[in-house]
């Protein structure tokens, strides 16, 4: 009895500690922020290769697990392991190659629009000031405040172009390397990231064997079973989210270049490419991708610019309510509350890469939360309360066919 009494002070003593310790971890990181935001950023660029194999490997592993299936009854049993090599082939082959014909497609158009507005962008400030001025003929207040500042921007970019080409010619050629050394490290990092891919893939069920005994050694089977389930929803949401938002995000492009091809909008193929990478960021990915794209149009033509509003509008309420539930459905399970602070939360610390993977990983942790909250009225009898919150805010969809009034 007094051994049991013991377990029990030292299992309590052991969990205060570990609190504390993870409270003096946390005011750690809270004041000292900006340091290990460093330290993590060092790390993960040390680390980035790994991520981006990582990456590949999670996006490519529903198709292999799929071809592995079908391989594997093509060649039968024996040859399980051919099948999961080749399998792995076929899905990076598949892979690189929709890339490279995207890029084939898209780049030498999107380089052809940056070059044309580039080329025209001199006229069109030029005829942009000539409309300001006609617009302003009758405020001379206005039109002298105006007249004055797009007299000094000219000026300035006359004194630009009029200085001594060497140290222009300098910086042009730092920023020139810079970004030659930057795209050399990319492509490194890339080309690793494939290698590490195919390792990933290759010894997935290894990995996950490896993982299920790391767990099992650590919890009890109680806990094990727990966090084993909550892995599991944790693959299903971001593999549900980012299948889907990729998948909804190509298509909201493709509408888009058809759009602004039929409605003759300059540089079609730049605006379906801002619009549609844009569009993997939720609920501000629209907005940011439409600003940029409404102020070039509204420097070569105005009614194209207004055109391009009224179109961007009518093809998020499109993709808001057709495509976007039809691809993804209620893959997050968030309102749109949630969502708004989840992308506010994670890209104020981790910039785009935040607003994209924020929203899932706010998901999961929601639901951790809710799971918790749920255990802890269950085990004090609070099972009502449950019951009525889902009953109020969660209520089931009657079954079809079934009319209100009637038994």
């Amino acid at each position: 009895m007094k051994l049991e009494e013991n377990k029990k002070y030292i299992k309590i003593a052991m969990t205060g500690i570990a609190i504390a310790l993870g409270a003096c971890v946390c005011l750690f990181a809270f004041y000292r922020f900006d340091e290990v935001q460093s330290v993590m950023h060092k790390v993960f660029s040390i680390l980035r290769p790994f991520v981006y194999g990582a990456v590949v490997a999670f996006l490519l592993t529903p198709m292999c697990r799929e071809l592995e299936f079908t391989l594997e009854t093509w060649l039968g049993a024996e040859r399980a392991n051919a099948s999961k090599h080749l399998a792995i082939l076929i899905s990076l082959l598949f892979a690189m190659t929709v890339v490279s014909i995207l890029s084939l497609i898209v780049v030498p158009q999107v380089v052809r629009s940056l070059v044309g507005v580039v080329n025209a962008l001199p006229g069109q400030l030029r005829s942009l000031n000539a409309q300001i001025d006609q617009l302003l003929v009758d405020q001379p207040e206005l039109q002298e405040q105006w007249e004055g500042f797009s007299k000094q921007v000219l000026s300035e970019i006359e004194i630009w172009r009029n200085k001594d080409l060497l140290p222009l010619a300098q910086t042009v050629l730092s920023g020139t390397a810079t970004y030659v050394t930057s795209l050399l490290v990319f492509i490194k990092d890339i080309l690793l990231g494939l290698v590490i891919s195919v390792y990933l893939l290759a010894t997935r069920e290894q990995f996950f064997a490896q993982a299920r005994l790391l767990i099992r050694s650590i919890f009890n089977d109680v806990w094990a079973d727990r966090f084993a389930g909550e892995m599991h929803y944790v693959n299903r949401m971001f593999n549900g989210f980012f299948t889907g938002k990729l998948l909804d995000s190509l298509i909201v492009g493709v509408l888009c270049f058809i759009g602004c091809l039929i409605m003759g909008f300059s540089s079609p193929a730049l605006i379906a490419v801002i619009i549609g990478v844009t569009n993997i960021i939720p609920f501000f990915g629209p907005f940011i991708g439409a600003i940029p794209c409404a102020i070039l149009l509204l420097l070569s033509n105005p009614v194209h610019c207004l055109m391009f509003v009224i179109f961007i509008l009518v093809l998020q309420q499109l993709d808001g309510n057709v495509i976007g539930p039809k691809v993804l459905g209620n893959t997050t399970g968030l309102s749109g509350f949630w969502v708004t602070f989840a992308i506010l939360l994670f890209g104020g610390l981790w910039g785009i890469t935040g607003m994209i993977v924020g929203v899932p990983l706010f998901a999961v942790i929601y639901d951790v939360v809710r799971r918790l909250c749920y255990r802890s009225l269950n085990k004090k009898g609070r099972q009502e309360m449950i019951q009525n919150y889902q009953k109020t805010f969660h209520p089931e969809p009657e079954p079809k066919g079934k009319k209100k009034g009637k038994k």
